[in-house]
């Protein structure tokens, strides 16, 4: 279903039954044809886009080559996109208009103009709707619903095909998997008989378990091989192993086709009785499948069932001992693989030196993916010449994702989500090549744009990051960072993906990435570099989204505002946007607004009329005041504003908060608030805001801790909080801070204490809910890790900076379980550090940087196994032929990274 039909039908359906409108139709002393039709128009649209709806669920522009069907679902998704506008203009002037109204319900002449201009653009609707309807009898016959090549390939990966069989010398990169698998097989164990191997589509994985399965198969007295697919269903799929394992009986009227799913469960655990068995099941998508079946199967010793699937939650069926997740090749591997196919008919396959560049460009762009990298190699087998090199490389994604084998494998995984995955899925292709995503921008884009409403008990923010996920497990998302709680980070698209997504995309019209000869009706653009033309600004009239990333030019949001009326997400991070026009007022669809690293002085006054925004980011901005209007936009949820700190002060703060206005307790629906400064008010207001769950403070007085934390306490949701005293002599007492939410478990102090340890109730008694915590500038007598490791067994990333007093560190065994990160930086004081046998036993980056007493490397160092990254940054001359001497070098640490 295209995804405009259907925000259009959910926005028309909330607008039927509206007692505002028809108490506003009542009042009119002129009677108003159109006006007075609006509701009955309303509810035909309704039933109409309902019914071309139905007809575009059971369509999809990607499975269809008449062009004058494509061109009729075009048709559809303009009046759709034609119908949200109006429906917009609609619901943000009755809102209006109760809030100057309330009670009152006279119609004001400004007020009949507008609604008369809505129920005129209603008829043109209207009338757009009638004819597509016309157009879709002349063009909508039966037989031009004709699958195209595309399908039938998909559709023949569904039947009982077999993965063509690789020849040895044709593998590279899998040798170490391959030996793991084949170790799985020959084991005699009768529990963890299932093995699954998963990864995304075009990794090879049925690449490589085909490859085990013939030569292993002869060991398996019975054996099969079934591709699952999408499409599927049990009774098939038992036959199908029946089939495979030797049923033969004829005629086979007579046997199989009479058997009902009960029977052929019994017929295979008598043919399977005594003997061996290896059935493959390739291609898996639920997990059901094999739950299904799974009781046809007798628990013999050493059988084995392998199952490849593209899905995390599929390949959580097997043990996780015996689960194989694939990854894309290394460089040299990839690098070797595509010479294999490119200058298969060359001596070694050797790659000719003057292409030998161009070719590792190539390569790299492929991201490691075999398939990707076969299909490109096999294309320039035959045409080896340097300019042809350079032009496919600057072609290299619309090639692969117009490939027929790739796009053919890469769209099953697309048409298996949902519609409101695929939204999701789409939107991360306006973003760059190699992007790193935050999960949390992520979930308040697709929050704004109206992709995930709540769902029962679950606010839309946590369907969004449910959605995140599931497209992580789906493997159509790469994870680049996890955080503190285990949820992903930073994430990323793998390029071939992105490729598939943006052509997707602007087949849908759903958005477009710089490319300016696509844009008519885009709803959301990526650009890069923004061209002033009027005929471009014409395109533009209903554009709903820009996501610009990267440097643009300076007018480029002056001709987006003066070009379209319905903006919903203005997203300019890291542009060179220098000031924001007053005509950001007239956008009354804008929920989020973007102007992270901008160069962004001020706000216009105008904002105030944003009554729809949820979403303010001025984070690192040169604002350096909030307009005193912000604070009329009640509906605002996430407010991120912070001054750029003197350099002076950067060892004890990286920026300072904005001042607050007496107005703050407006915002009552105020989730998040980075950064804001304190004050003796702050106090007060912020009792009426019960919903926030992240709060940064910053300019923290003595005076002002024991009312400021007693608030804190007493917030049920908050789950971050940063704590930052007015400078580094100033000493904070934290006796009040007995936090009441048990979900806090992101803690930040910047600041002295006002007594010398850390025994105070935040810690002794809450310590163990936090995950997270970040020190800086305490003066402390006692060792703070020992103190730290007894009272938060659950932190997984510590930071100590600029702690003062403790000249010897310890890290006794045992401690920080669950530490994946420790910094220790500008300890002035420490002289020693030491760390027991079985201390951080999951810690993967110890970075010591800047202690200038540490004169030898720290005792233990060597002990800790799952170390990924460490950094050694000290300042004592001694320090490298220390490391040199004790022989502590990469091997020994197991340390893919050291710096010394």
């Amino acid at each position: 279903m295209a995804e405009a039909v259907l925000l259009a039908v959910t926005k028309i359906g909330c607008i039927l039954g509206d007692e505002v409108i028809k108490a506003i139709i009542s009042e009119l002393s002129v009677k108003v044809t159109n006006l007075k039709e609006l509701p009955v128009k309303v509810e035909q649209i309704r039933k109409q886009l309902t019914m071309m709806s139905n007809v575009i669920m059971q369509i999809d522009t990607v499975y269809l080559i008449d062009k004058g069907v494509k061109n009729w679902i075009g048709e559809v998704r303009n009046v759709a996109y034609h119908v949200e506008d109006v429906m917009d203009k609609y619901s943000y002037h009755i809102l209006k208009h109760r809030e100057q109204s309330r009670l009152k319900k006279i119609l004001k002449i400004k007020d009949y103009a507008v609604f008369s201009q809505i129920a005129d653009e209603v008829v043109v609707v209207e009338e757009e709707i009638e004819q597509v309807i016309k157009l879709k009898e002349r063009w909508l016959q039966p037989f031009q619903l004709v699958p195209d090549p595309l399908t039938e390939m998909e559709r023949r990966w569904s039947q009982d095909s077999f993965p063509e069989f690789v020849k040895d010398q044709d593998l590279v990169g899998i040798e170490e998997n391959r030996i793991l698998l084949t170790r799985w097989l020959d084991t005699e164990e009768t529990e963890n008989n299932v093995i699954t191997v998963s990864g995304m589509g075009g990794l090879g994985k049925s690449t490589l378990v085909s490859n085990v399965y013939e030569r292993e198969k002869i060991k398996f007295p019975a054996n099969a091989w079934i591709v699952v697919s999408q499409i599927y269903t049990v009774d098939a799929l038992l036959r199908k192993i029946l089939w495979k394992i030797g049923y033969t009986e004829k005629p086979l009227s007579a046997g199989m086709d009479k058997m009902d799913i009960y029977d052929m469960k019994k017929e295979i655990e008598k043919r399977l009785e005594n003997r061996k068995y290896l059935i493959v099941l390739d291609d898996v998508w639920e997990p059901e499948v094999y739950f299904q079946i799974s009781d046809a199967f007798p628990n013999l010793q050493g059988s084995r069932i392998i199952i490849t699937t593209r899905k995390d939650h599929v390949a959580g069926i097997s043990s996780p001992t015996r689960h194989l997740e694939l990854l894309p090749l290394s460089n040299p591997d990839a690098f070797k693989l595509f010479c294999r196919k490119a200058f298969h008919n060359m001596k070694d396959h050797t790659c000719p030196e003057d292409l030998e560049t161009t070719a590792t460009s190539i390569v790299e762009k492929c991201h490691g993916l075999p398939l990707a990298i076969v299909t490109i190699g096999s294309m320039l087998s035959s045409r080896q010449k340097l300019d042809v090199y350079k032009q496919t490389y600057n072609q290299l994604g619309h090639e692969l994702s117009n490939n027929d084998h790739v796009r053919a494998i890469l769209n099953l995984s697309y048409h298996d989500l949902s519609d409101d995955l695929r939204n999701c899925f789409l939107y991360c292709s306006l973003f760059p090549e190699d992007y790193p995503m935050s999960r949390d921008t992520l979930v308040r884009l697709w929050v704004a744009e109206g992709f995930v409403p709540s769902k029962g008990k679950n606010t839309p923010e946590m369907v969004a990051e449910g959605n995140l996920m599931e497209l992580v497990h789906r493997n159509m998302l790469e994870v680049v960072e996890y955080d503190e709680l285990g949820r992903v980070s930073l994430c990323k698209m793998h390029d071939i993906m992105r490729e598939l997504a943006s052509s997707v995309a602007k087949e849908e019209r759903f958005a477009s990435t710089d490319d300016y000869d696509t844009m008519m009706d885009i709803r959301r653009l990526s650009s890069c570099e923004w061209k002033e033309d009027t005929a471009l600004k014409a395109k533009l009239s209903h554009l709903r989204t820009v996501v610009s990333v990267i440097p643009s030019s300076p007018d480029m949001l002056s001709s987006i505002l003066s070009a379209s009326n319905y903006l919903t997400v203005l997203e300019l991070q890291d542009s060179e946007i220098t000031e924001v026009p007053k005509s950001i007022g007239s956008q009354f669809n804008l929920r989020y607004i973007g102007l992270r690293r901008t160069k962004v002085k001020a706000l216009p006054d105008t904002i105030e009329h944003l009554s729809r925004l949820h979403t303010l980011d001025i984070k690192q901005t040169k604002i350096e005041k909030l307009p005193r209007g912000l604070f009329k936009i009640k509906k605002l949820q996430h407010l991120f504003a912070d001054r750029f700190v003197d350099e002076k002060q950067v060892e004890f703060r990286y920026f300072n908060g904005m001042q607050a206005p007496k107005e703050l307790s407006n915002l009552q629906e105020l989730q998040t608030l980075e950064t804001v400064e304190s004050s003796n008010d702050l106090a007060e207001q912020l009792k009426k805001l019960m919903q926030l769950r992240s709060l940064w403070i910053d300019n923290i007085s003595a005076a002002e801790c024991a009312n400021l934390f007693a608030t804190l306490s007493n917030m049920p949701l908050l789950s971050s909080l940063l704590l930052c005293a007015r400078d580094e002599n100033e000493a904070l007492c934290f006796e009040a801070l007995q936090p009441r939410s048990t979900d806090l478990h992101k803690l930040i102090i910047r600041g002295k204490w006002a007594k010398g340890t850390l025994n105070c109730p935040i810690f002794l008694k809450h310590g163990t809910h936090l995950k997270y915590l970040a020190l800086s500038g305490c003066h402390l007598v006692e060792d703070p890790l020992e103190m730290l490791a007894r009272h938060m067994p659950n932190l997984t990333y510590l930071r100590l900076n600029n702690m003062h007093g403790a000249s010897t560190l310890a890290l006794s065994a045992n401690s920080f379980p669950n530490l994946k990160t420790l910094i220790l930086r500008c300890m002035h004081d420490v002289s020693e550090l030491n760390i027991s046998e079985d201390a951080l036993p999951c810690v993967e980056g110890l970075y010591i940087i800047s202690l200038p007493k540490l004169d030898k490397v720290p005792q233990g160092i060597e002990s800790l196994r799952s170390l990924k990254k460490l950094t050694l940054q000290c300042l004592h001359t001694d320090f490298r032929s220390q490391w040199d001497t004790n022989g502590m070098h990469q091997k020994t640490l197991h340390v893919p990274e050291v710096r010394v």
